[in-house]
C-alpha cells in the first residue's frame, strides 16, 4: 500500500476519501482553489496546496499544476473522486507517465466508455442488451434527423461524452428535434468539450437501477448488488436506494450478470457502476458505465458492510478484492438523500449564498451524513451545490423510509434555499411508499411533491413573534445587568402599563401578504391575538437558543433565525421565512422599473435568442444563461416586445441582473 494519496477533488467526496485513507495510515493531501481556502476538505487533510482561481476550469481541471503539486508534495497516487477528472482518459495517463498510481480503471478502459457512442458498440458485440438507438459518426443535422425517423418517438438526444443530465434532451415531435440537436450540442460541448450526440428510443416509464461492479488486476471480479435511482429532476438523481425495491433474485442474477459481462469486455479493474434502463415489464438496457465511484456509493456500503473507497485503495495498489462474490449478502435496507441548495418551486434553480446556519440529526450506525460544508461556507456559483447526502439504514424499506423522514425532519439549514421539504414529501408520497415509481415520479406527481407556496401557520407566526419578545426581554436584561441602575423602569419589560391594556402588534410579510399579531402580556406569559386565533402562549430558551414554546397546552420546540428584518423559522421539518415590518425604515420605492427580465441567479449569458424589438408570444425563449454547470431558458413571461437586450453572448451576470427591458402587450 502506498503512504501518501492526493485527492484532486473538493467537497463532500474529497472528505469522504480522507476519512478512509486516515483508517488505513495514509497520509491525505488536499487541493484547493481561491473559492475553497477555508473549506471542509482543506481542514480535514493532513495537508493541503492551493491551485488556482475559483472556476474549475483554472483549478480543479488544470492537470498540470496537479500533477506539479504531486511531485512537490511526495504523493504516490491519485484519487479523482467523482465528477472534474475522474473520468478523464488523459489525466489517467499524464499519472502514469508521472510515476503516479491513479485510483481508477486503466486508460483504455475509461477511453472506452468515455464515449457512450463507442460503448454501446462494444457492449452490443458484448451481448450486453441495448436500447434501439443510432450511435454512429456521422453527426449531420440530415443523418440524424433520419434516424430519428427510424427510431422513432418519442425520442432522446444524448451527448456521447457525458453524463448528469447535460447534453440532454426529450424530443416528442419532429419539429422540436432541431432545437433539442442545437441546444444539446451547445450543452455537451461547454461541459465535456465533445459535441457529439446520439439518439436513444425514449422510455416512457422506465426505473434506472444500476449495478456496483469491482475488478483487480489478478482477473477477480464481483458485483455488489444494485442499487434503485429512478428519483431524478432534470435527469440527476436526488434519492437513491439498496436493493432495488420489488426485484426479484432471478432479475438481481441476470442484471448482475450482464454488469460483469460489461466490465470484463473492457479488461476493466476498480470500481465501476454499470448503469441500466429497466422497463415496466423487465426487460433492461444498458445505458451507460461510469469508470468511478458514484455519488451514491454510500447505499451500498451500507447494505454490505464495505468501504469501497478502501477496496479502491487497495486494488490501486496492486492488491486483490477483499472477497467474493459468495462472501456477499445484502442486510437491510438503504436510503441516500442528496440535499442541495435549490428551489424546487423555480424548478430546481440552484441557490446561491452563505450557509448561516447548518445543523443535521447526530450520526451512528443508522444513520450517515457526508458533507463537505460547515456553517458559514458560501454555496457558491462555481460548483456543485449539493450541501449533504444524508443516508440512512434500517432492517428493511419500510422501517428506512421512517428513518429518512425522521432524519430530514432535524436538517436546519438558513441561507439558502434547499430541497429538503421536497424531499420529504417524495419520501412521505403513498406510491413511493409501496415502490410504485420510476424515472418520471417527480413529473407525474409534480403538484403532490412541490405544492404552491401556503401561508405562514399559526405556529410559524407564534414562534416568530415569541423568539422576538424572548430576545428582547433577554437583551433588556442584559442591558439592566450593566446598567448603574438595574431597577429603573425603563429596564422592565413585562409590558407594564400606567393606563389600559398592555399589548403589543407586531407585523409581518410573508410572501407578498402583510400579516398583524396583536400580543397581550399576561402574568404567567402571552396571550396571542391571530387573523384566526387568539391562543395562550409561553416559552422559553433552552441552552442551546432553541425555543421551547407552549401554545394553547401543545409544546414544541423550534429554531428561529434571525438575520437583520429576516426571520427563518424552522420546526418539524418545515422552514418558513417572514420580513419583520420596520415602520421606521425607510419605504422602498415600488415604482414600475419599466418591466425588466432578471438574472435568477449568476451566470454567463450563452446565447440571446431574439433581437431588440421582436415582438413575441408568452413562453418563447429569450436568453439562455449557464450556471452551475446547467442551462437555463428565459422565457418571455407574457405576450409583449423586447425593447432592449442588456447583455451580449459571453457576458456574466450577477443575480438579479436586468437581463432585458420588456413591455407586455396591453390586457396581457
Amino acid at each position: 500500500m502506498f503512504d501518501s494519496l492526493l485527492i484532486a477533488n473538493r467537497g463532500e467526496i474529497a472528505c469522504r476519501i480522507i476519512r478512509s485513507a486516515r483508517e488505513l495510515g495514509i497520509r491525505s493531501i488536499a487541493v484547493y482553489s481561491d473559492a475553497d481556502r477555508d473549506a471542509r476538505h482543506v481542514a480535514l487533510a493532513d495537508e493541503a496546496w492551493h491551485i488556482g482561481p475559483a472556476p474549475a476550469a483554472q483549478s480543479y481541471l488544470q492537470i498540470e499544476r496537479l500533477l506539479q503539486v504531486a511531485g512537490e508534495s511526495g504523493a504516490e497516487a491519485i484519487h479523482p473522486g467523482y465528477g472534474f477528472l475522474a473520468e478523464n482518459a488523459e489525466f489517467a495517463a499524464a499519472c502514469a507517465a508521472a510515476g503516479l498510481i491513479f485510483v481508477g480503471p486503466p486508460v483504455a478502459a475509461i477511453r472506452a466508455m468515455g464515449s457512450k457512442s463507442a460503448a454501446k458498440l462494444i457492449m452490443q458485440q458484448a451481448g450486453v442488451p441495448l436500447v434501439p438507438g443510432y450511435h454512429g459518426d456521422d453527426q449531420s443535422l440530415q443523418t440524424l434527423r433520419a434516424e430519428a425517423a427510424e427510431i422513432g418517438y418519442p425520442l432522446l438526444v444524448k451527448a456521447s461524452a457525458g453524463g448528469g443530465g447535460k447534453g440532454m434532451r426529450v424530443v416528442r415531435d419532429p419539429a422540436e428535434l432541431d432545437a433539442a440537436i442545437e441546444g444539446a450540442r451547445r450543452e455537451a460541448a461547454a461541459s465535456f468539450g465533445n459535441d457529439q450526440l446520439l439518439l436513444e428510443r425514449y422510455l416512457e416509464q422506465p426505473r434506472h437501477v444500476e449495478i456496483q461492479v469491482f475488478a483487480d488486476s489478478q482477473g477477480h471480479a464481483l458485483h455488489l448488488f444494485e442499487r434503485d435511482c429512478s428519483v431524478q429532476r432534470r435527469h440527476q438523481k436526488v434519492l437513491e436506494e439498496a436493493p432495488a425495491p420489488g426485484l426479484s433474485e432471478e432479475l438481481r442474477q441476470a442484471m448482475g450478470t450482464a454488469a460483469l459481462t460489461a466490465a470484463k469486455a473492457i479488461d476493466y479493474v476498480g470500481a465501476g457502476t454499470v448503469e441500466f434502463l429497466l422497463d415496466t415489464d423487465g426487460s433492461f438496457y444498458f445505458m451507460e458505465m461510469n469508470t468511478r465511484l458514484q455519488v451514491e456509493h454510500p447505499v451500498t456500503e451500507m447494505i454490505s458492510g464495505q468501504d469501497l473507497v478502501a477496496w479502491q485503495l487497495q486494488v490501486a495498489a496492486g492488491g486483490s478484492l477483499p472477497c467474493r462474490q459468495e462472501e456477499l449478502r445484502i442486510n437491510g435496507h438503504a436510503i441516500e438523500a442528496r440535499i442541495y441548495a435549490e428551489d424546487p418551486t423555480r424548478d430546481f434553480l440552484p441557490s446561491i449564498g452563505f450557509l448561516q446556519h447548518l445543523r443535521f440529526p447526530s450520526e451512528d450506525v443508522q444513520l450517515r451524513i457526508d458533507t463537505g460544508v460547515r456553517q458559514g461556507d458560501e454555496v457558491s456559483i462555481h460548483y456543485d451545490p449539493m450541501i449533504a447526502k444524508l443516508i440512512v439504514w434500517d432492517v428493511d424499506r419500510t422501517a428506512a423510509l421512517r428513518r429518512l423522514r425522521r432524519a430530514l425532519e432535524q436538517v436546519e439549514v438558513v441561507g439558502v434555499t434547499t430541497n429538503v421539504k421536497f424531499l420529504l414529501a417524495v419520501a412521505g408520497h403513498a406510491e413511493f411508499a409501496v415502490g410504485n415509481f420510476n424515472t418520471g415520479f417527480i413529473e407525474q406527481h409534480h403538484d403532490e411533491l412541490i405544492p404552491a407556496a401556503s401561508p405562514a401557520s399559526e405556529q410559524t407566526l407564534i414562534l416568530a413573534c415569541l423568539h422576538l419578545l424572548l430576545s428582547r426581554d433577554a437583551d433588556a436584561r442584559q442591558s439592566a445587568a450593566d446598567s448603574t441602575d438595574p431597577h429603573a423602569p425603563w429596564n422592565q419589560t413585562g409590558g407594564w402599563r400606567l393606563n389600559g391594556d398592555n399589548h403589543h402588534s407586531l407585523c409581518f410579510t410573508d410572501g407578498e401578504t402583510d400579516v398583524q399579531v396583536t400580543v397581550h402580556y399576561r402574568t404567567a406569559g402571552y396571550l396571542f391575538e391571530l387573523p384566526s386565533a387568539t391562543l395562550a402562549v409561553t416559552g422559553q430558551f433552552d441552552n442551546s437558543g432553541r425555543l421551547l414554546a407552549t401554545i394553547d397546552g401543545r409544546q414544541l420546540t423550534a429554531l428561529v433565525v434571525r438575520r437583520g428584518m429576516e426571520l427563518s423559522v424552522l420546526y418539524a421539518g418545515s422552514s418558513h421565512r417572514l420580513i419583520l415590518h420596520d415602520p421606521y425604515a425607510e419605504a422602498f420605492d415600488q415604482e414600475d422599473a419599466g418591466g425588466s427580465l432578471n438574472a435568477p441567479m449568476p451566470g454567463k449569458i450563452i446565447a440571446v435568442l431574439v433581437e431588440d424589438g421582436a415582438q413575441v408570444k408568452r413562453g418563447t425563449p429569450l436568453v439562455i444563461l449557464e450556471a452551475m454547470k446547467m442551462e437555463h431558458t428565459i422565457n418571455a413571461p407574457c405576450d409583449g416586445t423586447v425593447i432592449q437586450m442588456n447583455y451580449k453572448v459571453g457576458a456574466l451576470v450577477n443575480d438579479g441582473a436586468p437581463l432585458l427591458a420588456f413591455a407586455a402587450e396591453e390586457g396581457s
